[in-house]
């Protein structure tokens, strides 16, 4: 039976998701891609070791990190209200054994389970939720958990195990954002730090499996397993306390030097394995965990402050001269999707906008021609003394970004469009989106609704593409306000089509994850974001 209601009728699962077929990489396992390299019975204790790519860079829940390496560390530490299963992209109770909501997605009940304790021995009561909550809000733009809540008005503790989460506006994509870490729940001794401090994770107090032993920042984190835990998502089929006595993060910013640390027995399990490496691996016969991503597509993010982009012609024009099939089969494989839309193929309320993207460089230059950009001595087009000459802004952490956008930057040149590629961190990545010292960015972002749409675009959110389009902030407003799920698929579709006739972004790749382990290993799983899930299923037969 369901444990989900909107308003007075019982919908199956969530009223957000749908069902979709999910992609996987050659060698990895489907579905959540649970690694099968050993026939053996899952062992109790050791240390699994799983060298990322990045620094945490903060261990505070809701807090700004660098992405996919922070989550995986952090979804050990805290659990969520609900869990989104990976194999149906339902919403499932986990903290909360049920909830509902009113007709119009203002108001959500969640009803707790009363057995859940913190690390610090203390019980996990409505109170923690509010906290947490209120503590978000408080934060403000310093939480990237806060694009959420939009329309948030309060947390309402009903009793010490039912909480009522109002919204002044319809917020549909709520229930689906309590599944993922920015809204774990943290416990009262977290909300007593300074939210400043918090970064470090000392004063992390969470539910989850495993709790932090020590983070040497740029290192390596040390977690261990909790004494008690037996509160797992009932999908997930895990009983009781993690297996693993231990699991240590090393980071190892660079792709080759973790998959020889993978093959040479240095490590258990290696994230953001590259393209590159998947055949030599998989012909090795180390097991392969991946998942297609859903959220919105790695592709040229234009930003509307920038003179040469804002003008719509030239967007197009950029976006019939890109060759996404040439980047993917070059920089990537075809395990990889090419992009069709904004949104990934797996992401409920997808919508195939390719229509509007064929590559056709003859397109491009009647285009810019026609916008009064005329091809200079050198090749590169000029207008009224400036050179077509943009910024691409891009994150270093994905070995294939560079191939791509070295790809895209000879084919733009072919119309006469020059590009300057202008890479690093995530925090530096991040520092010059806030600033918008950039035309283009070269992003993608993971997350399992599509209110993804609204975080990226919306001109309420952190909008550092600069976008002011009425029509398409009232579609993303008005699919946060839509219950129904086909009603609201369908104000998604508007809303992708909106975004792809206006060229606000030119997807070119979906983005596959993918881990590797060693034979040994066992119970490594992608979540419905395609992130690590909680390693309390995770077990290695290495002595």
């Amino acid at each position: 039976m369901s444990s989900f209601h909107w308003g007075r009728t019982a919908l199956l699962g969530t009223a957000f998701a749908l069902t979709v077929a999910l992609s996987a990489c050659a060698g990895g396992s489907a579905g959540t891609g649970t690694t099968a390299g050993t026939d053996a019975e899952p062992a109790v204790g050791g240390d699994l070791t799983f060298a990322l790519a990045n620094d945490p860079i903060s261990l505070n829940p809701s807090g700004t990190g660098s992405g996919n390496d922070t989550w995986y560390v952090t979804r050990q530490l805290v659990d969520s209200l609900l869990y989104q299963n990976p194999d149906t992209n339902e919403l499932e109770p986990w903290l909360a054994k049920s909830w509902e909501a009113n007709a119009d997605a203002t108001v959500f009940t969640f009803e707790l389970r009363d057995d859940v304790t913190f690390s610090d021995g203390t019980p996990f009561t409505a109170a923690d939720v509010k906290g947490t909550f209120d503590d978000i809000i408080a934060a403000g733009p310093k939480s990237q958990a806060v694009s959420s809540f939009v329309g948030y008005q309060e947390t309402t503790v009903l009793d010490d195990y039912t909480v009522q989460v109002t919204f002044s506006t319809p917020n549909s994509a709520f229930p689906n954002s309590t599944s993922s870490v920015p809204l774990g729940i943290v416990g009262a001794a977290t909300l007593a730090v300074p939210y400043d401090d918090r970064a470090n994770g000392a004063d992390v107090v969470g539910t989850g499996p495993f709790v932090l032993n020590t983070y040497t920042k740029d290192v390596e984190t040390v977690l261990d397993r909790r004494d008690g835990y037996a509160w797992s998502p009932a999908s997930r089929d895990l009983d009781g306390e993690a297996y693993l006595d231990s699991v240590t993060f090393p980071i190892v910013p660079e792709p080759a030097v973790r998959t020889g640390s993978l093959t040479s027995g240095q490590v258990d399990v290696i994230g953001g394995v590259q393209p590159v490496d998947v055949e030599t691996l998989t012909a090795s016969s180390f097991p392969l965990v991946s998942r297609g991503n859903p959220g919105v597509s790695f592709g040229e993010y234009f930003n509307l402050s920038r003179p040469i982009v804002a003008d719509i012609a030239v967007r197009e024009a950029i976006a019939h001269a890109t060759n996404a099939t040439e980047i993917r089969d070059t920089a990537l494989n075809d395990e990889f999707n090419v992009g069709t839309s904004i949104l990934a193929a797996t992401t409920p309320g997808y919508a195939d906008e390719s229509d509007y993207f064929e590559f056709d460089p003859k397109t491009s230059a009647k285009l810019l021609d026609g916008a009064g950009w005329k091809l200079g001595d050198d090749g590169i087009r000029e207008k009224d003394g400036t050179r077509l000459s943009l910024v691409v802004n891009w994150i270093t952490n994905f070995g294939p970004n560079q191939t791509s956008l070295e790809l895209l930057q000879q084919q733009l040149k072919d119309v006469g469009i020059e590009l300057t590629l202008q890479g690093g961190d995530v925090p530096s990545f991040l520092e010059k989106q806030t600033s918008g010292d950039f035309d283009i960015s070269w992003q993608n972002l993971s997350r399992a609704d599509g209110d993804v749409l609204r975080t990226t675009f919306s001109s309420a959110a952190a909008n550092t593409l600069r976008i002011d389009d009425p029509t398409l902030e009232a579609l993303l407003q008005e699919q946060l306000a839509t219950g129904d799920p086909a009603a609201r698929a369908d104000v998604l579709a508007d809303a992708q089509e909106r975004i792809a006739s206006q060229y606000y972004q030119i997807p070119v790749h979906e983005l596959t994850s993918i881990l590797a382990t060693q034979p040994d290993v066992g119970g490594v799983t992608l979540g419905a974001d395609s992130r690590l899930d909680q390693l309390t299923g995770a077990w290695t037969a290495a002595e």
